[in-house]
C-alpha cells in the first residue's frame, strides 16, 4: 500500500490549502487539500512531510504534530496510508506551487471549499484537537461509503445533513 503525507499549515485562524488544478490524472483534481505527497524509499513519514512542505510551499518546518493516520480505500484509485500532520511554526517565503494554487483559508469556512468528503471528518478531528487517531475511509468513485474512527463505524458527513 502506498504511503503518503498530508499536512495542514496552521497560522491560528487559517490553514494553507492547495487547490489541485495543475496536474493531469490527479485523483484530487479541483479539490482543496493540504500539502503533501508520496513517501520516497527509506523516507519516514515526518521526513516526507518536511520535504513535501519545502517543495510545495518553500517553507522550512520548525514545529509540527503528527495528528493521525488515514487508511484510504478506493475502487478507482490506489489504496494508501495517509499520515496527517499540522504545522504551527515555519520559516521562509512562500513559493508558487507546480501542483496547484496555494491559498490561506479561514478555518471557519473550510466547508465552503470542494474537498473529499472524508477530509471533512479528519479536519473536524484536527480542529477539535483530538488525540492521535486512526481513520479508515472507503470510497466508491468519489463517494464516501464507509468510515471507521479508531476501529468503530461513524456516521458520514453526508448522513448528518
Amino acid at each position: 500500500m502506498k504511503q503518503t503525507t498530508l499536512c495542514y499549515i496552521d497560522n491560528g485562524t487559517h490553514f494553507l490549502l492547495l487547490h489541485r488544478v495543475k496536474k493531469q490524472n490527479d485523483a484530487s483534481h479541483d479539490k482543496w487539500i493540504g500539502v503533501g505527497g508520496k513517501c520516497e524509499a527509506d523516507e519516514s513519514p515526518d521526513e516526507c512531510m518536511v520535504r513535501e512542505v519545502r517543495e510545495e510551499t518553500g517553507f522550512e518546518v520548525e514545529k509540527w504534530l503528527y495528528r493521525g493516520i488515514v487508511t484510504f480505500i478506493s475502487d478507482v484509485w490506489p489504496c494508501e496510508y495517509m499520515h496527517l500532520f499540522t504545522i504551527s511554526q515555519w520559516s521562509g517565503e512562500e513559493v508558487v506551487c507546480d501542483e496547484g494554487d496555494l491559498q490561506w483559508v479561514d478555518k471557519a469556512r473550510l466547508s465552503d471549499y470542494p474537498t473529499w468528503e472524508g477530509d471533512r471528518i479528519f479536519l473536524k478531528l484536527i480542529l477539535d484537537d483530538e488525540p492521535f487517531f486512526s481513520l479508515k475511509l472507503t470510497y466508491k468513485g468519489d463517494d464516501l461509503v464507509a468510515a471507521k474512527l479508531n476501529g468503530a463505524p461513524i456516521p458520514l458527513p453526508s448522513q448528518m445533513s
